[in-house]
């Protein structure tokens, strides 16, 4: 009995500090009788925790606050520099590496340029590695521990005990990623799907903040969602939940990536928009010199302002205006399947597509919804930018960090 009694007061203690450190991380400055308050623990309890927490260096004081009658309030707020993490996001064209401060200040970044079409696994390792290495880890002396590596990537990712991912519009098939990792780096890992990772970022700091039924489109080189249900990312049996891309949206459709005809991916990621431009253009060479997807798809969106009569203005007007009606089409029918709060779009084709399409995008959402959860229901854009995957990626260190609520010592270990 004092055996399990020892292991229940263990947990009841880190169940209180992961309460309290969350609550810090998400509103920070706060007094201890604030977090009494918030967290329905004992004044004693909270000081005791917080006491713990100030000699590991996890809270710091900030100041005070004149209080009714009293003593002045002390403000805590958890010790960003004390702690570091660093988030990847594996995208088609490119691997981006940030290294950052616990409050997800960026303090270093790479951008490892991919060779589109070529996706082989040891490739983005070497990708993920270089980046790695050029980001660094926290100085020795500067007495901060990085808490792990956030990783984003396209695909299923099914794990533990090692994650394993697999993308077929990238051929692979169940590719060890975590144990490729580990050849390379013995930095803690966390792996997910980039969609997901994009969710919780905007969940926490960015246009989902508030919301508890979310639903977030990544519009990228190709597509995905997360499905946010009560705050949580909704993953499925297998985990494979959000592979909104290969909906079919057309019966007999499109060639899609992934070998299907007709995924809702085939027409509205920005492969497919500039694929679809050169079709309709009948000639495409005003893209011929264009470095990348994002210079491609710039291109096109400059295209559609020309003179109306331009056959050019003319072929990306049409492209855009056939995005628009499929993303607005899947949006209507996200709307009646989930009954979501948001409708979050991001990735860096959906931002910079949005000005020319969102308009169209709603008009056609509201045309194809139920008009009641339409009318409970708002369509956004993402807040956080083309970092929103690798900042997303971050927090999975961080969340376990919160979760775990594992104290170091002032030393590290």
């Amino acid at each position: 009995m004092a055996d399990q009694r020892g292991r229940n007061v263990r947990d009841v203690r880190r169940s209180n500090t992961s309460l309290l450190l969350r609550h810090l991380y998400f509103k920070p400055k706060a007094s201890r009788l604030e977090l009494s308050r918030a967290t329905g623990l004992s004044a004693a309890s909270v000081s005791s925790v917080i006491a713990e927490l100030i000699d590991a260096g996890v809270v710091v004081e900030t100041g005070a606050v004149e209080s009714e009658g009293g003593r002045p309030r002390i403000l805590l707020e958890v010790a960003a520099s004390r702690f570091q993490v660093i988030g990847v996001d594996v995208g088609e064209t490119r691997v981006r590496v940030e290294r950052l401060d616990l409050a997800l200040n960026e303090l270093a970044r790479a951008e490892i340029p991919m060779t589109p079409g070529h996706y082989e696994p040891r490739d983005v390792i070497a990708g993920i590695a270089a980046g790695l290495g050029t980001v660094g880890v926290p100085d020795s002396g500067s007495g901060a521990e990085l808490l792990g590596v956030g990783i984003g990537v396209p695909g299923i990712v099914v794990g533990p005990p090692e994650s394993v991912v697999h993308c077929q519009t990238i051929g692979w098939d169940a590719v060890p990623l975590e144990a490729l990792l580990r050849e390379v780096t013995d930095l803690p890992l966390f792996i997910d799907n980039g969609a997901n990772t994009l969710g919780q970022a905007e969940m926490w700091f960015g246009a989902g903040r508030g919301a508890r039924d979310t639903l977030f489109l990544l519009i990228g080189s190709g597509i995905g969602a997360s499905v946010m249900v009560d705050g949580v990312a909704y993953r499925g049996s297998s985990t494979s939940a959000g592979e909104w891309g290969h909906v079919t949206t057309a019966i007999g459709g499109r060639q899609c990536r992934c070998g299907a005809r007709g995924c809702l991916e085939a027409y509205i990621g920005a492969e497919s928009v500039i694929a679809r431009y050169g079709e309709v253009a009948g000639d495409a060479s005003d893209l011929a010199d264009a470095a990348d997807e994002e210079s491609a798809l710039l291109r096109i969106l400059a295209a559609a302002g020309q003179h109306p009569s331009s056959p050019r203005a003319i072929a990306a007007r049409a492209v855009l205006d056939e995005t628009a009606l499929h993303l607005g089409v899947s949006i209507g029918n996200l709307i009646n399947l989930f009954n979501p709060e948001r409708i979050i779009i991001g990735g860096w084709a959906g931002l910079l597509m949005s000005h020319e399409l969102l308009p169209r995008v709603h008009e056609v959402a509201r045309e194809h919804a139920l008009r009641y959860p339409f009318m409970k229901a708002t369509i956004e854009l993402g807040q956080l930018g083309s970092d929103a995957v690798a900042r997303g990626a971050a927090t999975l260190p961080v969340a376990r960090f919160l979760n775990t609520a594992r104290i170091p010592s002032r030393t590290g270990s």
